[in-house]
């Protein structure tokens, strides 16, 4: 699995809630970076409110990167179903990462997907990849792994804090 292909994770849950309490902790950026492993902070950009279009900076940290920051724009934004951001890649060639969250009602709770995509544009791995590109999969695989156990964790802690 090479970085320029795309690669995605993702993780599913059930949380005993309905679709609408979900969306409002899904779409609540403090929410989100206080259960994060790696996004430290993050907020509106500029002013815009939620929704198509708007812009999200971030402060994420990484004990072997140290920190950065990312600039994403909502490109997914149906309420209560899909809330989509792509994080814009430091330089040209096209877009860093892809996160989405999908609600979907299950009888009186809700099924919640987090799934993502890497690249293709350049991103914090593009450097380990170049450095060395003999262990680009291993690389990859390892990032993914560590992404699939960050959205479980994420996911666990929306249901604790609507079922807890």
């Amino acid at each position: 699995m090479r970085y320029a292909d795309g690669p995605t994770t993702e993780a599913e849950i059930r949380v005993e809630a309905a679709p609408g309490d979900v969306w409002a902790l899904v779409t609540d950026l403090g929410f989100l970076a206080r259960v994060s492993t790696e996004m430290q902070h993050a907020e509106w950009a500029d002013g815009t409110a939620p929704g198509p279009g708007a812009r999200i900076h971030g402060e994420h940290r990484h004990e072997a990167v140290g920190t950065w920051r990312t600039t994403a724009t909502v490109t997914g934004w149906e309420p209560g179903r899909i809330f989509e951001w792509t994080v814009e890649p430091d330089q040209d060639g096209g877009p860093a990462a892809v996160w989405r969250f999908e609600l979907t009602p299950d009888g009186a709770g809700t099924r919640l997907r987090q799934w993502a995509r890497m690249g293709p544009g350049p991103s914090g791995l593009s450097g380990a990849i170049a450095h060395r590109p003999e262990k680009e999969e291993r690389i990859v695989a390892g990032r993914l792994e560590e992404w699939r156990t960050g959205m479980a964790r994420n996911l666990d802690a929306v249901r604790d804090a609507l079922t807890g």
